[in-house]
């Protein structure tokens, strides 16, 4: 088959490796209809991943069509349209079961595209392991995009504005706008925020938060303008979209008394320079991690059959799978617009 194959920072190649195989009786492969280039993709681009493998397949965002199954797979057949959980656990434990898949007891957490242990989506086909639980067939109501956007982007915006604690009235403030940012200001919206501030660098991001109802603002003028607006009490509820030592640092000064940031940007750095003095004196609450992709699909699906939530709207481009290098380019320089790139074999 074809897939997209990391081979150093900026090496993306779209070439051949072998077809995926069932591993397990609990194993489905998955043809894939369409996949998606997430922001933490990224970070394996610029060389910065979790492993020194080569030649894997990237990708972790994908939905498509059940082609094959083991003999112990039984809530799914050959011929089922399914999206994939990003964040993959034993599907047996009470935590899996629960949607819990970081706390699964079985040590089977993980996530696709990150080594050759798992080989991501980003290809013509995919081995899902626990399918019955990893796999879960598209809701009615629900179209392949929204479903596409279901499988990590939207699930990790909805995961971080429930750990701002966003709540009706409140007053929030989003920092970075890339497609999960931007969701995270429209569900921001949908839990009841009274005012969000929608802080990027890009005008065409900020221009699109606005659209959304938020008050977009450029990094350098955000504290200062929100003093302002806030009469210096600053933002109850913050969800940091980028992960960037500066972008945390900001969000923590724009916290009010008592607020809540929360950080769903992937940040390794094992050194940062946490205000732990301002943070006591505030009381303020700072959270950060990962998103247990299936935990979130309870409430999200009902939002988004009600036309609540409207996650492919963030879908700027949809280019085949062999311009995948292009597409990597083109989202890490935030060209032409770039904002979800969803690719197609």
């Amino acid at each position: 088959m074809k897939a997209l194959r990391y081979f150093g920072a900026r090496d993306i190649r779209y070439e051949s490796m072998d077809d995926p195989k069932l591993a397990s009786d609990q194993d489905a492969i998955i043809k894939i209809d369409r996949c998606a280039i997430c922001g933490s993709d990224l970070h394996i681009y610029h060389g910065h991943g979790f492993s020194e493998d080569f030649g894997f397949c990237v990708g972790h965002e994908a939905v498509g069509e059940v082609v094959e199954i083991g003999r112990a797979v039984k809530r799914l057949k050959v011929g089922d349209k399914v999206m994939m959980s990003a964040a993959v656990g034993c599907g047996a434990c009470a935590s899996c079961l629960a949607g819990n898949v970081v706390n699964c007891a079985n040590n089977a957490a993980g996530c696709y595209g990150l080594s050759a242990r798992l080989e991501g989506c980003q290809a013509e086909a995919m081995r899902v392991p626990a399918a019955d639980f990893n796999a879960t067939l598209i809701p009615e109501g629900i179209t392949t995009d929204q479903a596409l956007m279901m499988t990590d982007s939207l699930a990790t915006a909805w995961f971080g504005c429930r750990n701002a604690e966003i709540s009706s009235g409140k007053t929030v403030a989003v920092v970075g706008l890339g497609p999960i940012g931007l969701m995270a200001v429209e569900g921001a919206f949908v839990l009841g925020a009274a005012r969000v501030f929608a802080i990027d660098l890009v005008p065409e991001r900020r221009k699109l938060a606005e659209q959304l109802g938020a008050i977009a603002l450029d990094p350098a003028d955000a504290p200062q303008i929100i003093a302002e607006m806030t009469k210096g009490r600053m933002v109850d509820s913050i969800v940091e979209a980028v992960g960037a030592d500066a972008t945390i640092s900001l969000s923590l000064r724009l916290a009010a008394k008592r607020g809540t940031v929360s950080v769903i940007g992937v940040n390794q750095d094992r050194r940062f320079d946490f205000p732990m003095g301002r943070a006591f004196a505030m009381g303020l609450t700072f959270r950060i991690g990962t998103c247990s992709v299936p935990e979130e699909w309870p409430e999200l699906i009902p939002l988004i059959q009600a036309g609540r939530l409207k996650p492919e709207r963030y879908i700027s481009h949809v280019l085949p799978l062999s311009d995948g290098a292009h597409a990597y380019d083109l989202f890490d320089g935030r060209k032409d617009g770039a904002l979800k790139m969803v690719l197609t074999p």
